[in-house]
């Protein structure tokens, strides 16, 4: 037996359609299982999941809330990956934007008006997410270092980099000793929608993006050039594509979208920096699998990232009435990220089973 792999060239829409509902359909069939190997109803939990997230409006609010990051990063993810450049790194430039725009409401705030310092904080977020989004972009083009082990390594390094700053220098003189900076300046904060945590700005900003990202890939010569470049990069060399300065462009954009969210996080919901882990719940992963079931589509990015911040919400609510441990939220995204991969695989490409005849 043989197995015979070739491109599938007749995809149609209601294709995508197919393969995106089948698998879905597919994840979730396999995480029941999982559930029932908890010893859980799988109908029960599922039920809960997303009762928990859309069933009230509390639920409604919070979802909100945690899908702003995601609609920010995913949709920068999916630039880079239309251009087949594998960022994992978007959890770190997050953090990153979150300790640049920090550094700027902690020491001009007290000095500027919130028109002032908000514009500069999230510009000095961009910058900050930016900045680490280039560097794995000079290291691919320039020395040929695979982008996925680059990027996913520069995460633990501005982990490290936080925890050694909140720990040491930047420890806040009005903390007690604790590992965080001190408390951003009223100025330097960012309204909420009443009864919510919902920081309204970033999140308009969050929208802005995913419009103009999306009509930057499907409106420009620069969204053509990436999508060349992603999908066939012999092409794209041989119309005399710039492909270093695209991929430098495009791991701006991607980085730095990622640090605006990181100064949504620090000046809207917590107002200071402490540990990675109290500042980002997992976003810069889980806006990975965002991009992927929009279909790397920004303007799908926002449906995508509602989905997936449901399923954050939800996780919680089955933490606390199942008693099931953190993880559980994880092992639910990674396995619809292992069977969104694999249904666009399929989608792509035609698997042929060739049997070979006995001789003789």
């Amino acid at each position: 037996m043989k197995i015979k792999i070739a491109d599938r060239i007749d995809i149609l829409p209601r294709h995508n359609v197919l393969s995106l509902a089948f698998s879905l359909a597919a994840g979730l069939l396999a995480i029941s299982f999982i559930f029932t190997i908890f010893g859980v109803n799988p109908l029960y939990a599922l039920a809960k999941i997303f009762s928990g997230s859309f069933g009230s409006i509390y639920g409604i609010k919070e979802t909100v809330t945690k899908a702003i990051p995601l609609i920010l990063i995913g949709s920068g993810l999916a630039l880079a990956f239309r251009a087949k450049f594998w960022n994992i790194g978007a959890e770190s430039q997050l953090l990153m934007g979150a300790i640049f725009g920090t550094w700027v409401g902690l020491n001009w705030g007290p000095h500027l008006p919130p028109a002032a310092i908000v514009p500069l904080m999230f510009t000095a977020g961009f910058i900050g997410g930016a900045i680490w989004g280039l560097i794995p972009a000079i290291l691919k083009i320039k020395f040929s270092i695979n982008e996925v082990i680059s990027t996913l390594m520069m995460n633990y390094i501005c982990n490290e980099f936080m925890i050694l700053l909140v720990v040491g220098p930047w420890r806040g003189k009005t903390k007690f000793g604790f590992p965080y900076t001190d408390d951003l300046p009223a100025s330097a904060t960012l309204s909420l929608i009443p009864g919510s945590r919902i920081h309204y700005v970033t999140l308009l900003i969050a929208i802005f993006t995913v419009v103009v990202l999306g009509i930057l890939v499907y409106k420009t010569r620069f969204g053509y050039e990436v999508r060349v470049i992603g999908e066939n990069p012999e092409a794209a060399r041989y119309s005399g594509i710039d492909f270093f300065k695209t991929t430098l462009v495009i791991m701006a954009i991607s980085g730095g979208v990622a640090g605006l969210a990181g100064v949504g996080e620090a000046a809207g919901i917590h107002h200071y920096l402490s540990y990675p882990a109290s500042i980002s719940s997992g976003y810069g992963f889980t806006a990975i699998i965002v991009a992927w079931l929009a279909k790397l589509n920004p303007f799908y990015v926002i449906l995508s990232a509602f989905f997936f911040a449901g399923i954050l919400v939800g996780g919680d609510a089955i933490q606390i009435s199942l008693g099931l441990p953190a993880a559980t939220v994880h092992i639910f995204n990674g396995t619809l990220l292992i069977f969104l991969i694999m249904g666009d695989f399929f989608l792509k490409n035609q698997v042929r089973l060739q049997w070979r005849a006995k001789e003789g």
